[in-house]
């Protein structure tokens, strides 16, 4: 059963990625156009997927854009060209549409990415057969693997980063905000004070020369 699972998954993920027309993603760029193009962005953990319904569940981790109401987002397939079902349990970053029901979408347009793997599953390369030593053959292929993983968790690492980054800003300009808006309050508190002020000084005065 979990073969047959693990099969699906693939031709799944293959079939999508050969029908969606969407740029490639550029490591420089992708964090942005990811920020721009979703709803809600989060890194969290899958804690439940229901292929058959095409439903899944996150936790929230770190939320980066967005408003939500519990640390538990539910998400459903959209059944679009585009759209990745998130295939492993474990740790996403989340670049998500919401819905009318507040539930999200996946798209394989923006960098989705597991922790483990790729955005969406593909076969492993295969063997070199043209390197005639099994040996080295099967050294080449692990190495292969290795140089993927590796790239994999690059591009994790700069992501959250960049996230973190663009977080740390917003939070910055937020708080710049209400450092201007206090900052007017009391200069028109000031000024409010001052004609108050003057007001009473001149009724003073008034009074003086009427006496």
């Amino acid at each position: 059963m979990k073969i047959r699972f693990f099969v699906f998954i693939i031709l799944f993920g293959i079939s999508n990625c050969l029908a969606c027309d969407c740029p490639q993603l550029k490591r420089e760029t992708m964090v942005e156009k990811g920020l721009i193009s979703s709803d809600v962005v989060f890194y969290g953990e899958l804690i439940d997927l229901d292929l058959k319904k095409q439903t899944y569940s996150f936790k929230v981790i770190e939320l980066y854009k967005g408003k939500i109401s519990s640390n538990i987002i539910f998400g459903k397939s959209s059944n679009g060209n585009c759209d990745l079902f998130p295939f492993k349990k474990g740790f996403w970053i989340v670049y998500g549409k919401l819905n009318k029901n507040n539930k999200i979408s996946m798209s394989i347009c923006n960098a989705n990415q597991s922790l483990e793997t790729y955005p969406y599953l593909l076969p492993p390369p295969p063997k070199d057969y043209s390197i005639e030593n099994s040996d080295i053959r099967d050294l080449s292929h692990k190495l292969i693997l290795i140089e993927s993983e590796n790239e994999n968790l690059k591009n994790w690492i700069y992501q959250l980063e960049k996230l973190r980054q663009y977080k740390q800003n917003q939070n910055t300009i937020s708080e710049n905000n209400k450092s201007d808006f206090y900052q007017k309050i009391l200069v028109v508190s000031l000024i409010v004070n001052a004609i108050l002020l003057l007001g009473l000084i001149i009724g003073i005065v008034k009074k003086k020369s009427i006496s």
